[in-house]
C-alpha cells in the first residue's frame, strides 16, 4: 500500500512538471501575444507613457474602441469564460465541477486578454494567465481521467504556474493557488503546486532574465517613528480596496442592465476608456510605466492621488463591460498610487522621520492586493520577493493584515468571490460546502408520505405507525394542504391514559408549528433548519401547490449521500 501511494506521488509530481513547463510557455506566449497586439494597433510596443505625446487624440479613444468590438464577438460565441478577470471562473470551477474547464477556454483567452490589454484596455495580465494555466492543468487532468481530487490539484498547479511565471515570483505563485483557488494547504496538494510553480519560473528567467517586475527602490526603514503611519497607511489601503471591490460590482452590473447586444459591450467601454487615455495615459494596459515611476518618486502629490480614482474607473469600465484581464495589475497599481500619495504628505510634513513615498507605495502594492482579494499571506509573499530584502517584512505584515481586516469587516467576498456571490455561487467556506449547496432536496427526498385527516382517532394511527416503516405521520386538510406532523412522540402520552384511543384524534395530538423545506433548497439550507430548531425531519412542502406535501427528509439520508459524495470527490485510483 506503501509503495501504492508513493507511485501517485511520483506520478502526480511528473504531471505537475509537465504542466509547470506547458504553463511557464503559456505565460511565455501571452506575453508575445500582447506585444504584438499592441504593436498592430500603435506601431509601438514600448510603454505608452514614451509616446502618448505623439498620437493623436481620435486614435486614442478609437483604437480601444476597435479592440472591444473583436474581444465582445470572440468571447461571446468562442468561450464566455474568458468575459471579465478570469479567476473567479477557475474558483467556480474548483468548488462545483471539480475543477474542470473547457478545452478552448486557454485559447480564447490568450486572444482575448491579449488584444484587451494591447489595444489599451486598463486591466492586468496576471488574471489571464492564471486562468490559461488552470485550464492547461484542467485539459490534462481530464485527458488523464484524474478523480476529483487530482484534477483540483492539477488546476492548481497551472493557476500557479502561471502567476509565477508573471512575476517571476515562484513562492507567491504558490501559495496563490493555495490560498484563493483550491483554499486547502495539505502536503498531497501543495506539493505538486510547488513543482509546477517552481518550472514555470524556471521558463520564465530563462527568456526574461531573473529580474523582478518592477524597478524596485532600495527599502530601509528611515526611524522606529514610522510604524506610527504604515498602520495609518493600511486604513487609508483598506477603504480603497473596498471602493474598487465596489466600483468593479457596480460597473458589471450597469453594464448587464444595457440593452444592446452583449457582443458590443467591450466596444463601449473601450470607447469609454479611450476618453480617458486623452487625459490620462498613465492607465493603458497593464500600467507598470507608471508604478514604477510612483516606486522611484517621481510623480507629483496631486497625480498620484487623482489617478487612483481614474484607475478604479478605467478598469471597472475595462472589466464590466466584457473585456479581458486581471484586476492583480490594477490593485498592484492603484496601491502604488495609493501608497505613493501618502508617502508624499507623510515625507512633506515628517522629513526627518520618513522614508520617500516610494517606500510607502511598495508597502500599499501589497496591501490593495491583500484587501481585495482577501490573500494577505500570498501578498505579503510576492512583494517580499520582489524586493529580496526582509527591512520590508514588518511594515508589509502592518499593512496588509489591517487592509484585509477592512475590507473582510465591511464585505464578506473579495473581489473575486462577490462576482460569484451575485451569481448565486457561495464558495467561500471550502468546497465541502459547495456539495450541501450542489445537491437539492428533490434529489434525496423520500416521496413515500403517510397522510392522515384531522379527524382520524388515535388508535387508527398507532396501527398505520405499526405497519408502515416511518417516524412521521402527515396531517392534511381537505385539499391536501398540511396542517401537522404527528411522531410517536406526541402520541404516547394519550396512549398512558385509558379510554382515550377512540376520543383522541390527529388534531388533538399534531404539532401544528411546521418547519419545512421546498423541492428546490439545498441540502445546506434543509441541514441548517434542521439544526437551527433540533428536528432530524422536514416535511418537503410544494411552495406552488396550496401546501401540498410531496416527500420527506430524514437527516440519516442526508448525511448518507453527503458522505457518499465528499468520498466520492476525494478518492484516489
Amino acid at each position: 500500500m506503501r509503495g501504492v501511494r508513493m507511485h501517485h506521488h511520483v506520478y502526480l509530481s511528473i504531471v505537475a512538471i509537465i504542466i509547470g513547463i506547458l504553463g511557464g510557455y503559456g505565460a511565455l506566449v501571452f506575453r508575445y501575444i500582447i506585444k504584438g497586439t499592441q504593436y498592430l494597433f500603435y506601431q509601438n510596443t514600448d510603454d505608452i507613457l514614451t509616446f502618448a505625446h505623439t498620437m493623436p487624440f481620435y486614435l486614442k479613444i478609437l483604437l480601444p474602441a476597435l479592440g472591444g468590438m473583436v474581444v465582445g464577438p470572440l468571447v461571446y460565441f468562442g468561450a464566455r469564460e474568458a468575459k471579465g478577470h478570469g479567476v473567479p471562473v477557475v474558483m467556480e470551477a474548483v468548488a462545483l465541477r471539480d475543477g474542470r474547464i473547457r478545452p478552448r477556454v486557454a485559447l480564447v483567452t490568450i486572444l482575448a486578454s491579449g488584444i484587451t490589454i494591447g489595444s489599451g484596455g486598463s486591466v492586468g495580465r496576471e488574471g489571464p494567465i492564471v486562468q490559461i494555466g488552470s485550464s492547461i492543468g484542467s485539459t490534462i487532468g481530464q485527458i488523464l481521467k484524474a478523480p476529483p481530487l487530482r484534477q483540483r490539484t492539477l488546476v492548481g498547479c497551472g493557476a500557479a504556474a502561471g502567476l509565477a511565471a508573471t512575476f517571476n515570483a515562484p513562492i507567491a505563485g504558490a501559495l496563490f493557488a493555495a490560498e484563493v483557488i483550491l483554499g486547502e494547504w495539505g502536503l498531497s496538494t501543495f506539493s505538486p503546486v510547488v513543482l509546477s510553480s517552481v518550472t514555470a519560473t524556471t521558463i520564465s528567467r530563462h527568456y526574461f532574465g531573473d529580474f523582478p517586475a518592477f524597478i524596485i527602490p532600495t527599502y530601509r526603514l528611515v526611524s522606529i517613528w514610522e510604524f506610527l503611519f504604515y498602520p495609518l497607511l493600511g486604513l487609508v489601503v483598506g477603504l480603497v480596496s473596498l471602493l474598487f471591490i465596489l466600483a468593479v460590482n457596480k460597473s458589471e452590473d450597469l453594464f448587464d442592465e444595457l440593452r444592446i447586444p452583449e457582443y458590443l459591450k467591450p466596444a463601449l467601454g473601450g470607447l469609454m476608456l479611450g476618453c480617458m487615455l486623452i487625459v490620462w495615459p498613465n492607465v493603458f494596459g497593464v500600467g507598470y510605466g507608471t508604478i514604477n515611476l510612483s516606486l522611484k518618486n517621481q510623480l507629483p502629490f496631486l497625480l498620484l492621488a487623482t489617478l487612483i480614482f481614474i484607475k478604479i474607473l478605467a478598469t471597472s469600465i475595462t472589466v464590466g463591460s466584457g473585456g479581458s484581464g486581471g484586476i492583480f495589475a490594477p490593485s498592484l497599481f492603484i496601491g502604488a498610487m495609493t501608497g505613493g500619495a501618502f508617502g508624499w504628505a507623510i515625507h512633506e510634513y515628517f522629513p526627518l522621520v520618513t522614508a520617500d513615498s516610494g517606500a510607502y507605495a511598495l508597502v500599499a502594492m501589497g496591501a490593495v492586493v491583500a484587501g481585495t482579494t482577501h490573500a494577505p499571506i500570498t501578498a505579503m509573499i510576492i512583494i517580499f520577493e520582489l524586493t529580496s530584502t526582509y527591512e520590508i517584512i514588518l511594515p508589509l505584515m502592518i499593512t496588509c493584515m489591517l487592509s484585509t481586516l477592512i475590507t473582510t469587516s465591511l464585505k464578506r467576498d473579495s473581489i473575486y468571490t462577490s462576482k460569484l456571490t451575485r451569481k448565486g455561487v457561495e464558495i467561500t467556506q471550502g468546497w465541502e460546502q459547495s456539495v450541501l449547496r450542489a445537491l437539492k432536496v428533490r434529489d434525496i427526498a423520500r416521496d413515500q408520505v403517510v397522510t392522515v385527516p384531522e379527524d382520524m382517532a388515535l388508535v387508527a394511527m398507532v396501527e398505520i405507525l405499526k405497519e408502515e416503516d416511518v417516524s412521521h405521520l402527515h396531517m392534511v386538510g381537505p385539499e391536501g394542504e398540511l396542517r401537522g406532523i404527528i411522531s410517536f412522540s406526541d402520541i404516547r402520552a394519550a396512549l398512558q391514559e385509558e379510554g382515550l384511543e377512540h376520543l383522541v384524534i390527529a388534531k388533538d395530538v399534531a404539532t401544528t408549528d411546521i418547519i419545512t423545506i421546498s423541492p428546490s433548497d439545498s441540502i445546506q439550507d434543509a441541514l441548517y433548519k434542521m439544526g437551527r430548531n433540533g428536528v432530524s425531519h422536514l416535511p418537503v412542502v410544494q411552495e406552488d401547490d396550496n401546501g401540498k406535501v410531496v416527500g420527506t427528509l430524514n437527516k440519516k439520508d442526508v448525511m448518507a449521500v453527503y458522505n457518499k459524495a465528499v468520498l466520492g470527490r476525494g478518492l484516489e485510483p
